[in-house]
């Protein structure tokens, strides 16, 4: 398969990524108090992404590694190689995940997205694939 097969295969799944979370309703998680907005977002995962894709970074795609991509409207963006620590408000669950990939998600009020991460670090996070909770609530915070 071409690189540019891939490429356009990937940019259509994270495209239909967004369009899917746009849609979605409100978590009965979100904080209420507009300080405690600001600390937590929501984290999604990526689904099914074909073999030998590759990240914005040049990394070859790994769906069970503890990596992520942060939305292209974050200001300021994180660098890649950018170690974030990520707590699920639900569980205190936490990982760190290493950045090495862009979306092209936006934060807004009525969406707080932050990261997309693999399925395996969704899924160690506590988050359901099966069925697909779509989001959850996290803390993020950079480590370097």
């Amino acid at each position: 398969m071409s690189k540019r097969i891939l490429r356009l295969s990937l940019a259509t799944g994270v495209a239909a990524l967004t369009a899917t979370v746009a849609l979605a309703p409100a978590s009965s998680a979100a904080p209420d108090s507009a300080q405690a907005h600001r600390r937590t977002c929501w984290a999604t995962h990526y689904g099914p992404i074909p073999a030998g894709s590759q990240t914005s970074n040049g990394d070859i795609f790994d769906n069970s590694k503890n990596t992520a991509a942060t939305s292209l409207t974050r200001n300021p963006q994180l660098p890649y190689g950018t170690k974030v620590k990520v707590t699920n408000v639900a569980n205190g669950k936490s990982l760190v995940v290493r950045i090495n990939d862009r979306g092209t998600f936006r934060r807004t009020k009525q969406i707080p997205l932050c990261l997309d991460l693999t399925d395996g670090a969704f899924r160690r996070l506590g988050g359901s694939l099966n069925p697909d909770a779509g989001h959850i609530v996290v803390r993020q915070k950079v480590l370097r």
